[in-house]
């Protein structure tokens, strides 16, 4: 982390909650425009367990520490605070924001991005979450390539469980989906069998393993369906409980839970909150959330500069 040049008590210009790549991206677009803005990362990042970030131009496969190390370094560098602490509350304050953390102290801004994230929910089967990042895998343009040519098992445990697999059976001729929870359509297992993807209804029991890495998975009746990689859907929840102060309005969405926005640049629906990366848009990968943030800290230093520019003619 860097260390804060910066009193954590002082009204500043811009709070960022959350250290990802959104919020990174965020606050190195309000540094660069001059603005004073602080970084409050709890360090939980959704994409720890992943051996490195892909479909990312330029940075493809970088380790997902190095990239956030990189990032934290490109605040400091236009004179930005990241400081590593949990969030209590954070409440609306006149015509700003008070921001609480679990140590005691108290920072006050005039504006707010939230980049808090999501967490992932799995499917209770033993074996599955132990392995996820590694041998379980959600997303074919994070992971897709380096799984190609395996044998690759789906979980079935959410509707879009087809999607999922048609994806997957892009970059391998060997998937097979493991029903878990979910009676596929007669339309679902239409599209399976046109594709040549098999389909197992019978209980998931575990994911099976040898040193390390997924072998097949076990089913209720005992059988074991030999298998090297997993994907599943997860479903996301974001993470926003210590804001309730803020009234963020939390809604269903296909892949999970959400805070919507009111336009492209990331408004919420609470005056002077902006959002940026999965706490907003479950399915944005690290590229897209890193770019949401660069919006987001763009719309609001000129949100800044317009308050400016009217408190100065108001003045005259």
């Amino acid at each position: 982390m860097t260390t804060s040049h910066t009193p954590v008590d002082d009204h500043l210009d811009a709070l960022v909650i959350g250290g990802g790549a959104a919020g990174l991206a965020g606050a190195v677009t309000l540094a660069r425009s001059r603005r004073s803005v602080t970084v409050i990362d709890g360090g939980a990042p959704r994409n720890a367990p992943a051996e490195g970030v892909h479909a990312l131009l330029g940075m493809d496969g970088i380790a997902p520490a190095e990239l956030l190390a990189r990032g934290r370094a490109e605040v400091a560098r236009y004179g930005g605070d990241v400081i590593a602490a949990e969030v209590r509350t954070a409440e609306i304050d006149g015509d700003g924001f008070v921001v609480t953390l679990e140590d005691g102290r108290r920072l006050r801004s005039r504006r707010l991005l939230v980049a808090t994230g999501a967490v992932d929910a799995l499917p209770e089967i033993p074996g599955l979450a132990e392995q996820w990042g590694h041998g379980v895998v959600h997303c074919p343009y994070c992971h897709g390539w380096e799984v190609r040519d395996r044998s690759i098992g789906v979980i079935a445990s959410h509707p879009m469980f087809t999607h999922q697999a048609l994806l997957f059976r892009q970059l391998t001729d060997d998937v097979v989906v493991f029903t878990h929870g979910v009676d596929p359509t007669p339309e679902q297992r239409a599209q399976l069998l046109a594709r040549g993807i098999g389909l197992v209804e019978d209980g998931v029991a575990a994911v099976v393993t040898a040193d390390g890495s997924i072998t097949g998975v076990e089913l209720t009746d005992g059988r074991v369906v030999p298998r090297e990689i997993l994907t599943v859907q997860s479903l996301l929840t974001p993470r926003v409980q210590m804001l309730a102060g803020l009234g963020l309005r939390v809604v269903d969405h296909p892949m999970g839970q959400h805070v919507p926005t009111v336009d492209i640049g990331g408004r919420s629906e609470v005056p002077g909150v902006w959002l940026a990366g999965n706490v907003t848009e479950p399915s944005a990968q690290v590229g897209a959330s890193a770019a949401a943030g660069t919006m987001a800290g763009a719309q609001i230093n000129a949100d800044l500069v317009m308050a400016e520019t009217a408190a100065a003619v108001a003045a005259m």
